[in-house]
C-alpha cells in the first residue's frame, strides 16, 4: 500500500512539471525542487532510487541518474556511498513552491466564487510568536504556570480506561457526554444562579460555535441584531454574515445602556458579566429593565458569560439567565477561558425547542464535539479540580489586575484604566491624540504586546486612542517592567 501511495505522488508531481516544453531532465529537477519546498521532502529524507524513480515516471534510468547528479551539484541533494540519494539538510531551495496551476491557467475564478469574503471583516489579530516577547500583555493567552498540569493528566488517563472508552468512543450523533452534561448542570451554572434540565444544555466547540450556531438558528437578512459598542469583534463579524442590520448600542460604566435604539432589535448580544472590552458589569437595575424591554419587544438576548468568575472578591455575580422568567436569555458559556483556550469547549444553555434544533444544525456540521475531552473535563470537574483551579485563578489573576492598574498610575497617569480586579484585562483610554495602532508598532520594540482598541468599535472610523491589556499569560513580577517599558514607547 505504501508503495502505491509514493507511486501516486511522484506521478503527479511529474505530471506537474510537464505544462511547458521541457528536457526530461529538466522536469524532474524541478519536480524535486518542488517536493523539498512545499516540504513533500524534509530535510535528510530520502529520495526514491534511481531504478525505483524511472520506473514510476516511466523514463531511462540515465536521465534520473543525470538529473540527481545535477541536484548534488547544485547541493540540493547528498549522495551517499551504497545508500542513496537525500535531502540537503543544509540547503534551502530559492524561491519557493512554484504556482500549481501555471499549466493551462483553467483553474477557476477562487475570487469570484465565493459567496463572501471573511478577510475582508476587521479582527482582533495576535501575533503567533507571541510567547518570545517578554511583555505579552494579550487576553485570553495561556500561562502554563495556572494550568493543573497533573490534574488534567490524572482526568485525561481516566478517560483512557476501559470502562471509560466504552461510554465516550461510540459515535454520539447528536448527543454529549452525559457525564459532562450532568457536572454543568449541577456544579458548573448553579454558582451563576442558573438551573436547566439536561435538554436545555448542549455543548459546543468553544464558545465561539455556541455564537455561530445560535446566529444560524435565529438571525435572517432580515433581522435587526443590537451589539454593545465597542463590542466583542467575532460576535460581530458572525452576526454580519447574516444580517446587514447590525445595530451598535451604547456601553457606559455601568454596561449596555438599555433602551433608546435598542427598542427597534430582534436579537441583542450582550457580555453583562465583564463587557468585552471595558470590564463594566451590567447594574442589577438594568438587568431587570433589559429584561423588562425584552419582554415588551418580544427581543431575544444571548448572553456570552465568557469570564464569569475568575477571581471576583464579593463572589461571582449571578447571570442574566439567572433573573429570566420568560426564557428570552440563551446563555452562553466556555470552560476554555479557565482550563485552556486550546481545549475548545464551551455551551449553550436555552429552551428547548431552540436545543433540539441546535443539535440538528450541529449535528450537520461535525455531529458532536471530541467525546473523549468532554470526558476528560467531566472528569476534571467530578474530582473538584475545577473548583480548585477557579480558586487559584482568581487570587492569581486579582494580583495581577491590582499590580496592573497600580503600574498604569504610577508610569502612565495620564491613561485611564476600567475593569481589573474579577476578570484578565483593562481596557485603557490614553490621551485624545493617542494612535493605538502606531503605539503598538512601538511597544513591540520594547519587547511589548498590547490589543489596539479600534477593532471593537463599529463605527468605519473607529476612535483610535484605546487598547486592551491583558493579563491571564504575564507573571505578576514582569507587569511593571513591562508597563515602563510601555511607557517608554509611548514617549518614544
Amino acid at each position: 500500500m505504501a508503495a502505491r501511495v509514493e507511486n501516486v505522488m511522484w506521478a503527479r508531481l511529474f505530471e506537474r512539471q510537464g505544462g511547458q516544453v521541457r528536457p526530461l531532465q529538466a522536469q524532474i529537477r524541478r519536480m524535486i525542487v518542488s517536493a523539498i519546498a512545499e516540504r513533500h521532502l524534509v530535510p535528510g529524507a530520502p529520495v526514491p532510487s534511481s531504478r525505483e524513480l524511472a520506473e514510476q515516471l516511466k523514463v531511462a534510468r540515465n536521465t534520473v541518474i543525470l538529473a540527481y547528479q545535477q541536484l548534488v551539484d547544485e547541493g540540493v541533494l547528498v549522495s551517499r556511498e551504497r545508500s542513496g540519494y537525500y535531502v540537503n539538510g543544509e540547503t534551502v531551495p530559492a524561491g519557493g513552491p512554484p504556482d500549481r496551476h501555471e499549466g493551462d491557467g483553467g483553474g477557476p475564478d477562487w475570487a469570484g466564487r465565493l459567496a463572501i469574503r471573511l478577510t475582508d471583516q476587521r479582527n482582533i489579530t495576535k501575533p503567533k510568536d507571541w510567547q518570545r516577547y517578554p511583555y505579552p500583555f494579550l487576553y485570553g493567552q495561556f500561562d502554563p504556570s495556572l494550568f493543573p498540569i497533573a490534574d488534567w493528566r490524572e482526568c485525561s488517563r481516566q478517560a483512557l480506561g476501559v470502562l471509560e472508552v466504552k461510554d465516550w468512543a461510540p459515535d454520539l450523533i447528536d448527543g454529549d457526554d452525559p457525564l459532562l452534561i450532568e457536572q454543568l448542570r449541577t456544579r458548573v451554572l448553579p454558582k451563576r444562579g442558573v438551573w436547566a434540565d439536561d435538554d436545555e444544555i448542549m455543548v459546543t466547540i468553544g464558545a465561539q460555535q455556541a455564537l455561530f450556531l445560535l446566529a444560524e438558528l435565529l438571525v435572517d437578512s432580515r433581522c435587526v441584531v443590537g451589539m454593545e459598542d465597542p463590542g466583542y469583534p467575532d460576535a460581530r463579524n458572525i452576526f454580519a454574515i447574516k444580517t446587514p442590520h447590525v445595530r451598535p448600542l451604547p456601553v457606559d460604566g455601568k454596561g449596555l445602556v438599555p433602551g433608546g435604539v435598542m427598542a427597534g432589535c430582534h436579537v441583542v448580544f450582550l457580555t453583562p458579566s465583564y463587557q468585552c472590552p471595558t470590564g463594566a458589569t451590567l447594574s442589577l437595575e438594568r438587568r431587570k429593565a433589559l429584561l423588562s424591554l425584552a419582554d415588551d419587544r418580544d427581543m431575544v438576548l444571548i448572553e456570552d458569560d465568557y469570564e464569569c468568575e475568575t477571581g471576583r472578591e464579593s463572589g461571582p455575580i449571578p447571570a442574566l439567565k439567572s433573573l429570566d422568567r420568560n426564557g428570552r436569555v440563551v446563555y452562553v458559556g466556555s470552560l476554555s477561558k479557565t482550563l485552556a483556550p486550546g481545549l475548545r469547549l464551551g455551551y449553550i444553555v436555552g429552551p428547548k425547542p431552540l436545543i433540539r434544533q441546535a443539535r440538528a444544525l450541529r449535528r450537520l456540521m461535525l455531529r458532536h464535539p471530541p467525546a473523549n475531552n468532554q470526558r476528560s473535563a467531566a472528569l476534571f470537574l467530578t474530582l473538584g479540580h475545577h473548583g480548585t483551579l477557579l480558586r487559584r485563578l482568581g487570587r492569581a489573576l486579582n494580583e495581577r489586575a491590582l499590580a496592573l492598574r497600580a503600574a498604569l498610575d504610577r508610569h502612565l497617569p495620564a491613561f485611564r484604566a476600567s475593569g481589573g480586579p474579577g476578570g484578565s484585562s483593562v481596557w485603557v483610554e490614553g490621551p485624545p491624540g493617542l494612535d493605538a495602532r502606531e503605539l503598538d508598532v512601538r511597544a513591540r520594540a520594547h519587547g511589548v504586546l498590547i490589543e489596539p482598541g479600534d477593532v471593537f468599535f463599529m463605527a468605519e472610523d473607529p476612535p483610535r486612542h484605546c487598547f486592551r491589556m491583558g493579563f491571564s499569560s504575564i507573571p505578576v513580577d514582569r507587569i511593571e517592567p513591562g508597563v515602563a517599558a510601555l511607557a517608554a514607547a509611548v514617549g518614544a
